[in-house]
């Protein structure tokens, strides 16, 4: 695999691109040029690197984790463009205490949305993305993932095919009641490609990985077997329609904290698997 950083070095000055010199000032969302790590500027110092001494900056990713790298000639990426980092002018502001998103990450002020990557996240269906986008839409936003509904598992390997998995172009795939014995289960097993990760929850409808508390239940009702689901639910709680019932559970998710543990492993396993560079 070239060296880019020393590709970058070894071409004569009059033949380079002109790489823009940008401030590492506190908060700004860069990524490494090979694409390993994505984070938010949270220091700047010197260090020694290569027995050089040099300038660096320390990356902080969502979860929290802390990297540092030399700040060389086009060593980052802003919004998909090689930059150089440079030290900000003095007295430039240092970073203000971080709030925390949905998601329970770290959250990244002032920056706008990456531009989608090739990779995917494929859910169920519209109530299955909306749940998504509520706790993990800033973190979607900030890797450059978009997430599809497909209207079911049923067809998943003709959508397979149609789409053609890479090592650059991952999908991953969240399935409702994906337990032994269950029709997704069947479906998913025949998922072989190692560019495609197939996660879920045992919940029968994504409804039911919201905690029960957060909608001011004791516990979800039992359904009889041959009812509707979303149809049995709305009648033992007393609610005309499975639309009404859809809004008062998606108003009742603030955090990850009003989601099931099952839910919540199915979705980052994603995130991570989606956003390697393989």
């Amino acid at each position: 695999m070239p060296d880019r950083y020393r590709d970058v070095l070894a071409t004569p000055p009059s033949r380079r691109r002109q790489v823009p010199e940008v401030a590492a000032e506190a908060d700004l969302v860069v990524e490494t040029a090979d694409g390993r790590f994505c984070g938010a500027v949270v220091g700047v110092g010197r260090a020694v690197d290569a027995g050089e001494k040099r300038d660096v900056v320390t990356l902080e990713d969502r979860r929290g984790a802390r990297r540092t790298f030399a700040m060389l000639p086009a060593a980052f990426l802003l919004d998909g463009a090689p930059v150089t980092l440079v030290r900000p002018a003095p007295g430039a502001a240092a970073p203000a205490a971080r709030r925390r998103t949905a998601s329970g990450s770290y959250a990244v002020a002032g920056t706008s949305a990456r531009t989608a990557r090739a990779s995917r996240i494929w859910v169920e269906g519209v109530h299955d993305a909306a749940l998504v986008e509520r706790i993990w839409g800033d973190d979607l936003r900030i890797e450059g993932i978009v997430v599809e509904p497909l209207g079911g598992i049923d067809d998943l390997a003709a959508h397979l095919r149609d789409f053609g998995p890479g090592p650059q172009r991952r999908v991953g795939v969240l399935v409702d009641h994906l337990v032994a014995g269950s029709k997704e289960t069947r479906i998913v097993s025949a998922v072989r490609d190692p560019n495609v990760l197939v996660t879920g929850h045992p919940y029968v409808d994504v409804w039911q990985a919201v905690k029960p508390t957060a909608l001011g239940i004791r516990e979800w009702p039992t359904v009889p077997r041959g009812t509707d689901w979303k149809t049995g639910i709305c009648a033992a709680l007393g609610v005309a329609e499975p639309r009404e019932m859809w809004r008062r559970v998606l108003a009742s998710v603030d955090t990850f904290a009003d989601v099931e543990v099952p839910l919540l492993r199915a979705v980052e396993e994603l995130i991570d698997f989606v956003t390697v560079t393989a």
